[in-house]
């Protein structure tokens, strides 16, 4: 399942359990990419969130390139990826 992040007070909310964070923006090519390959995924659920509306969160999680993707597990950072990636390898890591 994808969502996206409507306000920050809930982004605590939204990590408890497994998820993968996809911070995105909305110019970004390779995102658009990776949000198309998460769409095919329904192996983890992803919360997706733009860093032009939360730059916050992004600045706390040490995002300084998109796409980056973190798997959060009860509330904290397990497995951090930066870039593109293919389906296989989203898969693999992120299972």
């Amino acid at each position: 399942m994808i969502k996206h992040l409507e306000k920050q007070e809930d982004f605590e909310k939204e990590i408890k359990g497994n998820i993968v964070v996809d911070f995105y923006a909305d110019w970004c090519g390779p995102c658009k990419m990776v949000g198309s390959i998460l769409e095919e995924i329904d192996s983890f659920d992803v919360l997706k969130i733009n860093v032009d509306e939360f730059p916050d969160i992004a600045r706390e999680f040490g995002v300084m390139s998109i796409p980056t993707l973190i798997k959060f597990t009860d509330g904290k950072e397990v497995k951090k990826i930066i870039g593109l990636r293919n389906k296989e390898e989203l898969e693999n890591e992120f299972k």
